[in-house]
């Protein structure tokens, strides 16, 4: 297990905040009540430059990687360092961990292969789907 699997693996199963998630799932939901929910956040990656790789993990066939560097370039410093102090890692960190999480996310996201239309778009996704989206990527890295 490399480095960043294990910083992902413990964020993804080591304990839970007073809000009964993960750090790691109480992060994500914060950062998509900030972008306005799930159209919100796709939209923010599409105009950051990753509109092709977002299609890859909306749509039902294989998700296209991106780097942490890419990540913290399309969502910017400041929602990366927050994330990063929410994490308690350091900024590369952060990004890496959101190029592993997000791709997986959105894609649990978007079962269908369709973004949510009309209201369901701008919703947050509810907590506990957000933990089990996690918790299905976790079982793929096996902690």
């Amino acid at each position: 297990m490399g480095l960043l699997d294990g910083v992902l693996g413990a964020l993804l199963g080591g304990g839970t905040t007073n809000t009964g998630q993960s750090p790691l799932a109480q992060a994500v939901n914060t950062m998509l009540q900030q972008h306005g929910g799930l159209g919100g956040l796709v939209g923010a990656l599409t105009q950051g430059g990753l509109g092709q790789q977002v299609q890859s993990w909306i749509a039902t066939g294989a998700n296209a990687s991106v780097s942490g560097a890419q990540i913290a370039q399309a969502l910017g410093p400041a929602q990366i360092a927050q994330i990063a102090q929410q994490l308690g890692v350091d900024h590369g960190q952060a990004g890496n961990v959101l190029a592993q999480v997000l791709p997986h996310l959105i894609d649990q996201l978007t079962p269908s292969g369709q973004m949510p239309t009309g209201a369901a778009a701008t919703q947050v996704p509810h907590p506990d789907l957000i933990s089990a989206a996690l918790g299905a990527l976790a079982g793929k890295l096996g902690s």
